[in-house]
């Protein structure tokens, strides 16, 4: 509700309806960046434009890693909210804005603070472990906060006897208790991303094209993981296609990926894992693609629409991703 509240006070003071028709946006942006001494940073989800304007482009633990050094007095992140979130966490003093406020998050959406409290609550002597894709406020009820490429690394570095809660995805947490051999209780939680695959088309698929690799994320099903030469966070992705000596690969994560992969190793052969639903051919994150350069323009212009979190959520919160940097 607070998201739509203030896209629709952005609409109402006209910051969305600016004609921008002429707007050359390269040229703006790289001027608004210097004069407001801004950063922009730029998952590997977003559109290609969005990917190559970045002063830095990367997976949830790069970002959030990146967001915790920078000088920069603005820092513009072009993701989705809970990043945003996860960079205002790291710094108070920073203005931070994202290009849309309703770029959210299915996986997030899946672990309500109203269900998640009491069910942490219930089992006093766990360690909470939750992976970067939450709210603030379902950080500020973790101990340790994970990102697909150091989940294993933060599992490993519990003591064996202690019991794990692990949220908010149920195939990441599955396949991390087939990586670690712990007995850790899931919240059953998804990225409908990453669930979207469909493993009958993807075996046809490879059937038509024996030569590739099936390389998947962690967020997918398990029998998609299970027929993967590779699985891995999406920097981790991109490092085996460059290391590895196959030619061809079909490439099971959001298709935002296939733009810096390709730039990598524009000599290799890259498809897009297919889903269920017949008219799509690959698998792609609505929020993330609801970022444009006319937004990002925009927010950058006005500095608005703004991520603020109220200051003891903020350092709640903090000290779950804090825990998570120390390891990593």
């Amino acid at each position: 509700m607070k998201l739509k509240q203030a896209q629709k006070e952005l609409q109402t003071k006209g910051f969305l309806d600016i004609p921008t028709d002429k707007i050359d946006y390269i040229a703006e942006i790289n001027r608004l960046r210097k004069e407001k001494n801004a950063v922009i940073l730029a998952h590997y989800y977003q559109i290609p434009e969005i990917q190559d304007i970045a002063d830095f482009v990367g997976d949830s633990l790069s970002l959030a890693q990146e967001a915790a050094k920078t000088n920069a007095d603005i820092i513009v992140f072009a993701g989705v909210h809970f990043m945003a979130e996860t960079a205002k966490i790291l710094n108070p003093s920073k203005t931070v804005v994202l290009p849309d406020l309703n770029a959210g998050c299915s996986l997030a959406d899946s672990c309500p603070t109203s269900e998640f409290e009491p069910f942490v609550k219930a089992h006093p002597n766990h360690v909470v472990v939750s992976y970067v894709n939450t709210s603030a406020e379902i950080k500020a009820l973790t101990d340790i906060v994970c990102t697909s490429s150091n989940a294993k690394k933060v599992i490993d570095s519990i003591p064996k006897d202690t019991p794990i809660i692990f949220a908010p995805d149920r195939n990441l947490g599955d396949w991390l208790i087939r990586q670690t051999g712990r007995d850790m209780l899931l919240w059953d939680g998804a990225c409908l991303v990453h669930e979207a695959f469909s493993i009958d088309k993807i075996l046809e698929l490879h059937k038509e094209n024996p030569n590739a690799e099936i390389i998947a994320h962690p967020e997918s099903e398990r029998h998609l993981l299970k027929v993967a030469k590779y699985v891995g966070s999406t920097s981790g992705l991109l490092k085996y296609v460059q290391e590895s000596d196959s030619k061809e690969f079909i490439v099971a994560t959001e298709v935002g990926i296939l733009h810096k992969m390709q730039q990598l190793v524009p000599e290799k052969t890259l498809i897009p894992a297919p889903v269920e639903d017949s008219s799509c051919s690959c698998s792609e994150c609505e929020f993330m693609k609801m970022n444009t350069m006319r937004k990002l323009y925009l927010c950058m212009q006005h500095e608005q629409p703004e991520v603020i979190i109220e200051e003891k959520l903020r350092k709640r919160a903090l000290k779950s991703i804090e825990r998570m940097l120390e390891i990593s």
